[in-house]
């Protein structure tokens, strides 16, 4: 996440940064689904409403040499990791302004210098890579991890198995972090899954696995610590698996409720479980942060986005000439 990058100490500086994150993302993806329905934004969106605990608290935990792959879902991450919302909203509007100069779109942001290595428009193919990233890590001796974002929809694929058992026999710093939001596209796990409990399957590979609370970021946060710190001490991988859940439909577009969901269900998360309304009850009375200081972050982030939306709107198309540009790799 950039400013927090020691021990996370439960103080009101930090619990209002990892508000702060959270709340980016929510506002990000809530804008982004409008301006993609009014036609702003071209391509295809699958946001992250609902598991901004998830991305929050892990990249909280990550240093600035770690370096994180996600998923077709990845906008949450790309800006827990470090891109800024005006990168971010540029590269959905396919303007020169985004992070990949608008010539990914949604499922392929990518920012090497902050160690963001990519959205991926395949199912689980960010797993495999995380593994050689954490491989050329330990290669060159660097005390980081490689992280590996994935859904439930991922887990029973082969790469994931394969990445698995390869991370335990090498020791690789790598951390697999499965984002269980119960329905994939639109298929309950327990339907597919002889085992639904992923965090369990790391046994077979003599790998320890943790299932942590995927609306509570400071749950995530821990897990994610401890895994980092068995990780760069050379004592291998964990797989982590975060109960969260979706508000949204797969992709924008797709039925919110109605086919292998209720709209009841989607409410009870939404109302009872939301990591956003929940921490923020939580410092509260908690930890007794001031309403002020919370609603001071939530003006602050609205105007970041309103400003990164006029900055994609302004920001030039990619120029025709510079089609052939980035496409083979120049320097090493």
């Amino acid at each position: 996440m950039g400013d927090i990058t020691t021990r996370f100490n439960e103080t009101k500086e930090n619990l209002l940064l990892l508000y702060e994150m959270m709340y980016r993302i929510r506002v990000f993806e809530d804008v982004a689904i409008r301006k993609f329905q009014d036609g702003e934004i071209p391509g295809f969106l699958h946001t992250y409403n609902g598991e901004e605990a998830v991305a929050a608290g892990a990249c909280a935990a990550l240093e600035p040499g770690d370096v994180v792959l996600s998923t077709h879902r990845g906008h949450g991450h790309a800006l827990a990791k470090g891109v800024s919302s005006k990168e971010a909203m540029a590269e959905l509007y396919g303007k020169q302004g985004g992070c990949n100069g608008g010539r990914g779109g949604s499922m392929h942001m990518y920012k090497k210098a902050v160690g963001f290595l990519g959205t991926n428009g395949m199912v689980g193919g960010g797993i495999g890579l995380a593994n050689g990233a954490a491989f050329a890590l330990k290669y060159n001796e660097r005390r980081n991890v490689g992280v590996t974002f994935f859904g439930d929809g991922a887990s029973n694929m082969g790469i994931l198995y394969e990445s698995l058992n390869l991370a335990s026999v090498m020791k690789l710093p790598t951390i697999f972090i499965c984002e269980n939001n119960r329905y994939a596209t639109a298929t309950p796990l327990t339907k597919i899954a002889a085992n639904p409990e992923i965090a369990s399957r790391a046994l077979m590979f003599r790998m320890e696995g943790v299932t942590v609370d995927g609306n509570d970021p400071l749950d995530v946060y821990e897990a994610v610590i401890k895994a980092r710190e068995k990780a760069v001490a050379g004592n291998g991988p964990t797989l982590i698996e975060a109960k969260t859940y979706r508000y949204v439909g797969h992709h924008v577009g797709d039925p919110v409720s109605g086919t292998y969901r209720s709209m009841e269900e989607v409410e009870t998360w939404r109302i009872t479980r939301n990591p956003i309304g929940t921490f923020r009850v939580r410092m509260n009375e908690v930890y007794k942060v001031d309403e002020a200081d919370i609603e001071h972050v939530e003006q602050k982030i609205k105007q970041e986005i309103e400003d990164a939306v006029e900055f994609s709107r302004q920001s030039p198309l990619p120029e025709p000439e510079s089609v052939m540009d980035y496409v083979f790799m120049e320097d090493l």
